[in-house]
């Protein structure tokens, strides 16, 4: 605290002392007992006005600033005898201000005897009358140019998947420097959201302000475009005095003891959020509820009780607790975070290879973006050891000065940030957002920053390749939706040789329908239809595996059938678009062998905007004091790793002893034992991410980008299953299940499964959890599982090509259509390698 303020403190003492004696501490002003010194009175019916007053003095009380006892008892006596002259007298030498609305429908506004005093930190009541001349029923407005937020630069899409539109209202884009105030009326029950129409009423103001001392603002008053007064009479001007917040000093014990970082959230009796969102700069964000406190690091708060919350990401219990701030100058709050799960005991190192310090909901005002110290409190606080921080279009400048070959320097032995780059917002976004991580150089070679870079996905691979980076494709979903409409459409216009609008048999044997054909064809005529084609489409939308061709449109894993099988690509990103398309994809890659593996990523705050690492991936790196980044990438490219949103886990995972990663060689067909330690949380968050939300359809579960749901309110608990469904799967069949409780405890688990031709093998738990696979090979052959799937990453690519391909620069298209035609070569011989599927 500075010198100033707490100089500001003491001489506030004595009034302080002098206003808690009235009963009426952290009000805007002191209730003293009635005369007649308030506002002029206005002539209205006792019985409606008592009836205001109860209720202004019940939502008072809630506020937790009740009014006077013995004024409380005058008011009662006054209401019981309908006297509203008397009640008037009573009750406006305590308010801040009084409105009038005359019959034009005009609002006056002039200052009330009530002293302005705030508390910094905190919602300060304060009581408006209201001279309803013109009898509205209208909601009344506050404003004040010194209220709004503090920031500029949340995007609208943003805005929209946050169900955070509020935050873009009235953003600082000016960069005004004068903005500490948070006005508002109290519209909740008991009060009301709009005027009753009485001649006269009271109302609440609710008043913030992020700085103390002494500070003039002014509050404006409306009930409707045009309804202000004219000469500014609508207008306020008041000089606050503005007392000190109270210092809370956070101390903040890992569950072994040791000082870390925790997240917190902060709610009043009301619901509200401290500090409030609006008034946000870095290090905290203004998008997210809950903030991050190191050990030590302090919490600005007015006196009264709040709703504590508190933990450290998915690996911790999510704790409440109830905290009163007293009327002190600083105080102090210990917490011990509590664990429910810790894999690094087992050499399981978390990361989120995608996430951003720019864009999306991050500022452009007062900066581009935030810097490394912030980012790493976010990664922090969320139990990462690993968060990639990803360069794209939106500050690409500003960010680039932050990379650097390796981790950056604000990192812990247990906590590693890199920056490295995500072509997103320039290059190759056309043909899917590809994240390039462990670079030793971020910029392609000849390009001019985020200019001139190659319009297609192969070629920034491959340079990432080169200097020993690991690649894949982001938010993989995002352009693999079926449209069944569409689907069936190009389905038809494709193998309808003789033009009828119709397949029959011998048509349809030439294409790769989505189900066998008398499934498809509803009225059994030998015969289907663009709407039975178009039923069939929608309906296996719902399945995994399905071989519906995607729309491809997006900018997910697009051109991934291309350079997965030209040995460019490491991984498809999982955890942050629907499950069933991400996984989808994936399952077909792997039919074909190719050596793709899973990692997760939120896209924070673009796809998922709550926290980090609510998609990760969790490496096997074995025991460590220290993380190397580039042992970390590797393993991942390895696949020795498994993806969860932290509350779902396998660790351990083996086939015949082999980990995920590696390869089971078998000489014949036979059994496989499979192994794995698994746990799920008790309680989920009910949030979209963890697909915990009810879904309309298995197809969007997981889905971060639209909301399926009502948001849950800050703080709200979690889904809470008894058990979890654990499959084992093989190339892409389930074939066995088992039951496990979600109960915070690890379990082993055990399968056998008889493994006829070379396999791929993981576990999965929808929509939590998947493992990558340990690949069974038998008799020395490549995997080969499913012609369905060579056939489907055939028209994969031949729709992309036709879709997209025009939007490869003149320059590129030849070489590109070169690399399409080899990948659809490898794709045809291993079509012809593959069992039939039907």
């Amino acid at each position: 605290m500075s010198e100033k303020s707490t100089r500001h403190w003491r001489e506030s003492g004595a009034r302080m002392r002098l206003a808690a004696r009235c009963g009426c501490m952290g009000f805007l002003f002191c209730l003293w007992g009635g005369g007649a010194i308030g506002a002029e009175n206005a002539a209205v019916e006792g019985q409606p006005l008592a009836a205001n007053v109860g209720r202004l003095a019940q939502a008072l009380e809630y506020l937790g600033a009740p009014i006077d006892s013995k004024l409380r008892r005058n008011l009662d006596l006054a209401a019981r005898k309908r006297d509203s002259r008397r009640i008037q007298e009573l009750l406006d030498p305590a308010c801040l201000a009084t409105l009038r609305i005359n019959p034009e429908e005009r609002v006056k506004a002039s200052r009330g005897e009530a002293p302005a005093r705030l508390r910094q930190g905190g919602y300060t009541p304060a009581i408006l009358k209201i001279v309803n001349e013109a009898e509205v029923t209208k909601r009344l407005k506050l404003s004040s140019p010194q209220a709004g937020p503090v920031y500029s630069g949340m995007s609208k899409l943003s805005a929209f998947r946050m169900r955070q539109p509020d935050l873009r209202e009235n953003e600082n884009i000016e960069e005004r420097d004068d903005r500490f105030l948070d006005v508002g009326l109290f519209t909740s029950r008991p009060m009301t959201e709009q005027l009753s129409g009485l001649a006269v009423e009271y109302a609440i103001a609710l008043i913030y302000s992020s700085e103390s001392g002494k500070r003039e603002a002014t509050l404006s008053f409306d009930i409707g475009q045009g309804t202000q007064d004219l000469g500014f009479r609508s207008e306020l001007p008041i000089l606050f005095d503005v007392l000190p917040a109270v210092e809370t000093r956070l101390r903040v014990r890992d569950a072994d003891g040791s000082p870390t970082m925790g997240r917190f959230l902060f709610l009043d009796r009301s619901g509200r959020v401290h500090p409030p969102q609006p008034k946000r700069l870095s290090p905290d964000f203004f998008f997210q509820k809950h903030i991050y406190r190191a050990d030590g690091e302090i919490a600005l708060l007015s006196p009264g009780e709040y709703t504590m919350f508190y933990g450290r990401g998915p690996e911790y219990r999510w704790q409440r607790r109830r905290v009163v701030i007293p009327e002190a100058e600083s105080h102090e709050i210990a917490v011990a975070l509590e664990r429910w799960i810790d894999p690094a005991k087992l050499g399981y190192l978390s990361g989120d290879h995608h996430i951003h310090a720019a864009g999306c909901a991050h500022y452009t005002q007062p900066s581009q973006g935030v810097d490394p110290d912030a980012m790493l409190r976010q990664v922090k606080g969320e139990a990462l050891h690993v968060g990639c921080v990803l360069t794209w279009g939106p500050g690409f400048d500003h960010q680039h000065k932050f990379f650097s070959s390796g981790a950056d320097k604000v990192s812990e032995p247990m906590t590693v940030l890199k920056y490295d780059i995500e072509v997103s917002g320039f290059g190759s976004q056309a043909l899917g957002h590809v994240c390039l991580l462990n670079l030793k150089e971020q910029i392609y070679p000849g390009a001019d920053g985020h200019k001139d870079w190659p319009t297609w996905t192969l070629p920034v691979l491959e340079w990432a390749k080169a200097q020993g980076g690991v690649t894949g494709y982001a938010h993989s979903g995002s352009g693999l939706q079926v449209n069944a409409a569409a689907a069936a459409g190009r389905m038809l216009a494709k193998l309808d040789d003789n033009g009828d609008k119709t397949l029959d048999r011998d048509e349809a044997r030439a294409g790769l329908l989505t189900e066998p054909f008398a499934t498809i064809d509803a009225d059994g005529n030998g015969r289907v239809t663009r709407d039975e084609l178009t039923r069939s489409h929608d309906r296996v939308a719902d399945r995994l595996p399905n071989v519906a061709i995607p729309e491809l449109n997006g900018v997910g894993a697009q051109e991934i059938f291309v350079t997965a099988a030209l040995g460019a690509c490491d991984f498809i990103s999982a955890m942050d678009t629907a499950r069933l398309l991400e996984w989808n994809c994936w399952y077909h890659l792997l039919n074909c062998g190719m050596p793709v593996k899973v990692s997760g990523e939120t896209d924070f705050p673009c796809m998922s905007g709550t926290r980090v690492g609510q998609g990760r991936v969790y490496v096997q790196t074995g025991r460590t004091d220290k993380v190397d980044f580039t042992k970390w990438c590797n393993q991942l490219a390895k696949g020795a790793s498994y993806v969860s949103d932290g509350y779902g886990h396998a660790m351990e995972f083996k086939v015949n002893g082999v980990r995920a990663g590696d390869s089971v060689k078998l000489r014949q067909a036979g059994e496989v034992s499979v192994t794995a330690k698994v746990a799920f949380s008790s309680e989920t968050p009910l949030e979209a991410a963890y697909g915990a939300v009810p879904q309309v359809s298995q197809r969007v579960v997981g889905d971060t980008v639209v909301m399926y749901a009502d948001p849950p309110s800050p703080g709200e608990g979690g889904y809470r299953p008894s058990t979890r469904t654990v499959e084992l799967v093989v190339n892409g069949r389930v074939v066995e299940r088992r039951r496990v409780p979600a109960d915070d405890t690890i379990h082993e688990i055990s399968f056998e499964a008889r493994i006829e031709r070379s396999s791929w093998v993981a576990l999965r738990e929808i929509p939590q959890m998947h493992t990558n696979p340990v690949n069974v090979l038998v008799g020395g052959k490549p995997i080969r599982a499913s012609r369905c799937s060579a056939q489907w990453c055939i028209d994969s690519i031949e729709h992309l090509w036709a879709v997209r391909g025009r939007r490869i620069a003149d320059d590129e298209r030849m070489a590109a259509s070169v690399a399409y035609d080899r990948a659809l070569k490898i794709y045809r011989e291993i079509a012809g390698e593959s069992p039939a599927d039907r």
